[in-house]
């Protein structure tokens, strides 16, 4: 079983989690591909995206895989009037991962962070452990207080 900086962190706050590990598909990096192969409802899997906004910078954005964030909706919750998706090439030197292994938890930098409602829903939420092919299962609650977030509706209905 892999160990990721994502679980060392959380094992030292104390904060109870499991992990799994899937194969991993290069042609298909995409959240629901990844519930699919799990085994997990698409609604409990999370996947971590990164935008910009034109008053506060980076914002961190935590929402179920099969759904599209709503910029304008994400815009209003962090105090920006537009915000728009990183390029992939500014994931890494930003957070530290890349794309398909994006996690909330363990950034470079601290970024203001807002977890979709919908997250309140599942007892545990599955979210990347900081590598392509590994994910943690945690409550979205221990989440959303370790790394500081909120939630917020931001996804498109």
């Amino acid at each position: 079983m892999t160990i990721t900086n994502v679980m060392r962190l959380l094992s030292k706050a104390g904060i109870s989690f499991d992990s799994c590990e899937y194969e991993v598909d290069e042609s298909d990096l995409s959240g629901v591909h990844a519930a699919e192969v799990l085994g997990f409802a698409p609604e409990s899997v999370f996947k971590t995206l990164v935008a910009k906004g034109d008053k506060n910078g980076i914002n961190v954005f935590v929402i179920p895989v099969a759904e599209e964030l709503d910029l304008k909706k994400c815009a209003a919750v962090s105090g920006n009037k537009k915000v728009e998706m990183i390029k992939v090439s500014e994931l890494l030197p930003l957070t530290g991962y890349i794309r398909g292994g994006c996690s909330p938890i363990g950034m470079k930098k601290k970024y203001p962070t807002f977890i979709d409602e919908t997250a309140v829903l599942s007892e545990r939420i599955s979210i990347s452990a900081g590598q392509r092919g590994v994910q943690v299962l945690i409550s979205a609650d221990d989440l959303r207080q370790y790394i500081s977030a909120e939630y917020a509706d931001i996804i498109k209905t």
